[in-house]
């Protein structure tokens, strides 16, 4: 048992049993006994409790979800912050983690990722808007109900958007397999980030298998940087081809390439829906189907408004076959036969000279070079035919650190491709190099011969830095210290200066969308927005934006703003109208809606018979609406329909043989005054009124 088990935390907690264990903290499962619940407590461990790194992230975890609410993101109760012990009370989620479903099921339905996806990329849309990048975005991280419902946790290495950029140290920390490489290089992460990991969980959900996997977590961050992952439906040819496509959106290397927001996910992954079917139209997917596929369509008549397919060769090729099978006899298959038997002997021959006439021919068939006693460094650096070097380490007291000491395959012995892999054998091991200091203070030469020196190979990543001069070393990763393999990439960030002055974006939100488009147009920013059906702002409110206000962009970036589309606002109001009484002739009615006469309420009645009269009105917002009676204005209604309420105004209906004949045979410009100067509010309560 450990030393938390069954004890009370502050004579409140008791604690269970060890559900989890994190990179720095237990997770335990506890009954609060005051308000009597199920928590999950997460506790820093012992050895982190003087690691001002580790203590800064797990505050960190705690202000970012106390800072948000949503039904998808894990609750916070409670914090302690103690000298001896730090922990955090959250809500207890009884399931599973999505890692571990996927392993179960291997591959998902696409219905079922569609679903889960949702969840997410609405916890993360919550989170966004709340100035909260999540940065560890993982399956790992996804805790699954029995019921279907997710819950994102571990904002351990959240920050807010509105902090500085991190150092890469710090910005890498998320698993390798799902960071973003900017967040691998060591850039500003932002939302964008976690869109990208959200493309990798959805990826893997659809194949069963992630983009990226190597042995090394330093492969696995430069394939993230470098390489492009097999299509989805080359795996699984069952996806649609429309949620591949939003998958390999969200994962474009280029954030400025992949959705702005959360947002703009979700209505892809709505629209594909509602119509499984759709394609959507990015720039870069230069051919959605593989030509394999192409080559099996038939042509089709350019009046069916189809471009024939110029690789049509097979059907031909396939009529050829039948007209050969219609003329072959007994006599050819004999003849055919002495013919292969004569080539089998020609080829058992000539063998090995047909072999090397072909290679000849073959400019990516190489001879393997011999790298025996070559520097590590020596032989990446020296690679004209872009072999991939698989590394091992054995230590040799005879042979310098760093030298290749055995090679597989050996030199010479056959001719491979170029950009095969060679497995080479290092005379070092794990822990033998530290990797140097290079800071602020050193050139990107110097820093480079420094890494060579101590038997690593530097890559270069330039970055934007307001605070390092022009080619002068950033940081590196892993940092300076730390012990890494011989011949292992050290990722060198070196600064390219000042990143040009960014617009601050201005608040748009409570104005209308032609207002906000204006504001955006003369800081020189783009606008593309999305209705939002569920709204009770008015129509063509705007009532979000992306990034967020006063955020700061560079020149012609795009701002997302949500509009609100009006129909949430809408609603449907019944006036009943009293007819004036003592009148028992036939009077005319005409309704005036904001001044314009609707015709459909135009009335003949007679108030002996028709004491009352009620309407119905659908809208939004306020409208003013009166009812005339034989030319005169007889109520005046002012309805607001989000309140769903009315005000009254009445006036005298004097009967017509009882005008003066002095009185104007017109209606007044203005209207008359009213009989009382009281306003009174006709509740919805009413029994001929609806509830709302």
């Amino acid at each position: 048992m450990d030393k938390y088990s069954g004890k009370k935390l502050d004579g409140r907690y008791e604690i269970h049993e060890l559900i989890g264990v994190g990179g720095m903290a237990y997770v335990y499962r506890c009954t609060d006994t005051i308000d009597d619940r199920e928590v999950a407590v997460k506790i820093l461990k012992d050895e982190f409790l003087n690691n001002e790194e580790f203590i800064r992230r797990f505050k960190n975890e705690s202000k970012a979800i106390a800072m948000l609410s949503h039904p998808n993101i894990v609750k916070v109760y409670d914090v302690s912050f103690g000298d001896m012990i730090q922990y955090i009370v959250m809500e207890y989620i009884d399931g599973i983690t999505l890692k571990e479903y996927i392993g179960q099921q291997g591959v998902l339905d696409w219905r079922e990722a569609l679903h889960l996806t949702t969840q997410i990329l609405k916890a993360l849309h919550h989170a966004h808007t709340k100035g909260v990048v999540h940065r560890d975005i993982k399956p790992h991280n996804i805790m699954l109900l029995q019921d279907g419902t997710i819950k994102v946790t571990d904002f351990g290495i959240a920050r807010l958007t509105d902090t500085q950029t991190k150092t890469m140290t710090e910005q890498a920390i998320g698993s390798v397999h799902y960071i973003a490489p900017e967040q691998a290089r060591g850039s500003k992460t932002d939302g964008k980030s976690d869109i990208y990991s959200v493309g990798v969980m959805l990826y893997e959900m659809l194949t069963g298998k992630l983009p990226f996997d190597a042995d090394s977590a330093v492969s696995v961050a430069l394939m993230q940087l470098q390489s492009t992952p097999v299509m989805p439906r080359e795996i699984n040819p069952a996806i649609p081809v429309g949620l591949e496509q939003i998958t390999m959106h969200a994962m474009q290397k280029n954030p400025s390439e992949r959705y702005a927001n959360a947002l703009d996910m979700l209505g892809d992954l709505e629209r594909f829906r509602l119509n499984p079917s759709v394609r959507f139209d990015y720039k870069y997917f230069v051919d959605s189907e593989p030509t394999k596929y192409v080559k099996t369509i038939k042509k089709t008549n350019k009046s069916d408004g189809v471009p024939e397919t110029e690789d049509v060769g097979e059907p031909e090729d396939e009529a050829e076959e039948i007209d050969r099978k219609k003329i072959r006899t007994t006599g050819f298959y004999v003849i055919r036969g002495a013919i292969i038997g004569f080539a089998v002997v020609l080829i058992a021959v000539l063998g090995i000279a047909l072999i090397n006439g072909l290679s000849s021919t073959r400019s990516t068939d190489v001879e393997v070079p011999n790298l025996v006693g070559m520097n590590i460094v020596e032989a990446q650096d020296n690679n004209p035919n872009n072999f991939k070097f698989e590394i091992k380490t054995k230590y040799r007291s005879d042979v310098e650190m760093g030298e290749i000491i055995d090679q597989d395959p050996e030199p010479g012995s056959i001719l491979v491709k170029s950009g095969s892999t060679i497995e080479l054998t290092v005379c070092g091991n794990d822990i033998e190099v530290s990797v140097p200091l290079c800071d602020f203070t050193t050139k990107k030469g110097d820093a480079v011969k420094l890494l060579k020196n101590a038997n690593l190979s530097p890559e270069i990543v330039e970055v934007y830095s307001n605070t390092v001069t022009k080619n002068y070393v950033c940081d590196t990763y892993p940092p300076a210290g730390v012990k890494a393999m011989v011949g292992s990439t050290v990722y060198v960030f070196v600064s390219k200066g000042e990143k040009t002055e960014k617009i601050e974006i201005p608040d748009v939100t409570g104005g209308s969308l032609y207002e906000a488009q204006e504001a955006l147009g003369e800081k020189n920013l783009g606008c593309k927005y999305v209705y939002d059906d569920e709204s009770l702002a008015p129509e063509g409110t705007v009532i979000g934006q992306s990034p967020l206000q006063y955020s700061k962009v560079d020149q012609g970036a795009v701002v997302s703003l949500v509009v609100s589309s009006g129909k949430g606002s809408q609603n449907t109001v019944n006036i009943t109208v009293d007819m004036p009484t003592n009148v028992d002739n036939e009077i005319e009615m005409t309704v005036s809606i904001d001044g314009t006469v609707d015709s459909s309420y135009t009335k003949k009645l007679n108030p002996k018979y028709n004491s009352n009269y009620t309407m119905s009105f659908t809208g939004s917002g306020e409208s003013k609406v009166a009812v005339i009676l034989d030319g005169q204005t007889y109520r005046v209604y002012n309805i607001n329909y989000t309140a769903a309420n009315w005000t009254t105004t009445s006036y005298n209906y004097i009967p017509p043989e009882t005008e003066t004949e002095t009185e104007p045979e017109t209606e007044p410009e203005t209207e008359p005054e009213p009989e009382t100067e009281e306003t009174y509010v006709e509740e919805n309560e009413d029994e001929d009124s609806p509830e709302f």
